[in-house]
């Protein structure tokens, strides 16, 4: 933009400087030549008023030819004094111009002109009435370069001007480029911000009064976006805890069970019900920014570990690898744990028992966290769609649909590939996010106070 303003600027300068210019520098090129001509046809008629008397005798031409040697000078234009009788008294024209002769016949007739030979230049032609043979003719001589003395000067002089004021509309059209530039800059800014999730940001206007426009827009917008993930967190919030009257009585029914093994299973699976009622409270209630970094090798190794003996029991031949280090991702740590636990479902519920799986944790050449769940079974069926309520495989198409938007809500991607050679593939890859400040990590059942 700030370019194209530049450019724009330039160009419109230049058309208009070059409108202007060139009928100046022609003007310059006119004036000069007038300027010298009259000057030319002042002295032709004051050496024609000096020595008009002189002439009236032929004994007087010595003092003519000083009058006429006096106005001749290297750069000054060539002055001479033509007699009826052809006598030339100066630098004689009719040597270097042969039609000389029909111009100073005219003049004797008692006629001061001026005319352009075919050849360049000018001459002026002054008569002399009073000789004594005839009417004398003064001539000046003018050559191109001395009819257009001073032309060039006044063509570098504006053609300075022209660079000037080029230069100072550009440097102009910078400043308001930069001032346009810098306002959508800072507003792009602000909404890659409201973007990334910080609902904080908030835009300055400024700059012209469209962008002020956008500016005020983008900031009720911000506003009714955080009003509303308010209102949906808070809703979720709410039927959160409506649950926790229906679990009460579910444990109240758990203790009046007569078997106390019944009673215990019931009330451990009770109590696991009540934490995730508790966990969707604190998650709906978390600002949207709060969501902690979480290292990826380690839940894929405890996920990998918790499953192992279910996966024992089915015979299955598990492989955990991941690379040394950690590997932080910005997703908070129960959001991976269901995307994890997602995927290793899907494998102990849709695949023969006894078909092996690997989960596989790397850093991609893009220099981004992946996650691999890879399996040998059968693949999925061709009717198979991995959407969300439906997927065609028997199930509700919820665990591959927690792990696509796990990835994607981070900034990172979902992938699956599946055939009958060669199992199924799920890969989930995530932006790399930095370690965070020196911190005690609390453990999955430990109490966060």
């Amino acid at each position: 933009m700030r370019r194209s303003l530049l450019l724009l600027t330039a160009a419109t300068t230049a058309l208009v400087l070059t409108a202007l210019l060139v009928p100046l520098t022609l003007l310059t090129r006119t004036h000069a030549a007038d300027r010298t001509t009259a000057e030319a046809t002042a002295r032709a008629q004051w050496v024609a008023h000096a020595i008009g008397p002189d002439l009236a005798t032929s004994e007087e031409r010595e003092t003519a030819e000083q009058t006429v040697e006096s106005v001749n000078a290297s750069d000054l234009p060539n002055t001479s004094l033509v007699f009826a009788d052809g006598t030339v008294i100066g630098p004689d024209p009719r040597h270097q111009q042969a039609h000389i002769t029909e111009a100073v016949r005219l003049a004797r007739t008692g006629r001061a002109f001026t005319y352009e030979p075919s050849t360049g230049g000018r001459e002026v032609l002054v008569p002399v009435q009073g000789a004594a043979d005839g009417t004398a003719v003064v001539q000046v001589t003018l050559t191109e370069r001395q009819l257009y003395a001073g032309t060039m000067t006044s063509w570098l002089v504006l053609a300075g001007i022209g660079v000037g004021l080029v230069l100072i509309g550009l440097l102009l059209a910078d400043r308001l480029g930069a001032r346009l530039v810098g306002a959508t800059r800072r507003l792009a800014r602000t909404a890659d911000r409201l973007a990334a999730g910080d609902l904080t940001a908030r835009a300055t206007p400024e700059g012209p009064p469209e962008l002020r426009l956008v500016a005020g827009q983008l900031n009720h917008l911000a506003t009714r976006i955080d009003e509303l993930l308010t209102a949906e967190r808070e809703n979720a919030a709410d039927l959160a805890h409506r649950l926790r009257t229906p679990v009460a009585a579910l444990r109240l029914d758990a203790e009046t069970l007569r078997d106390s093994e019944d009673a215990h299973r019931i009330a451990a699976d009770v109590a696991a019900l009540e934490r995730s009622v508790d966990d969707v409270i604190r998650k709906a209630r978390r600002p949207f920014r709060d969501a902690p970094y979480a290292d990826l090798a380690a839940v894929a190794r405890e996920r990998a570990a918790f499953w192992l003996p279910l996966a024992e029991d089915q015979g299955r031949e598990t492989e955990t690898s991941t690379q040394q280090g950690t590997h932080p991702v910005p997703v908070p740590e129960d959001d991976l744990t269901a995307a994890i636990d997602a995927l290793i479902g899907n494998v102990l519920d849709h695949t023969p028992q006894g078909t092996p799986f690997r989960i596989t944790v790397r850093t991609d050449p893009a220099g981004q966290a992946q996650l691999v769940v890879a399996d040998e079974g059968p693949g999925l069926p061709a009717t198979y769609a991995a959407e969300r309520g439906s997927s065609g495989g028997g199930s509700t198409g919820l665990g591959l649909d927690i792990a696509r938007r796990t990835a994607q809500t981070a900034g990172g991607t979902f992938d699956m590939a599946s055939d009958a050679n060669h199992g199924t593939r799920v890969t989930l890859t995530f932006p790399q996010a930095p370690p965070r400040p020196a911190e005690t990590r609390p453990g999955r059942n430990e109490p966060t106070g």
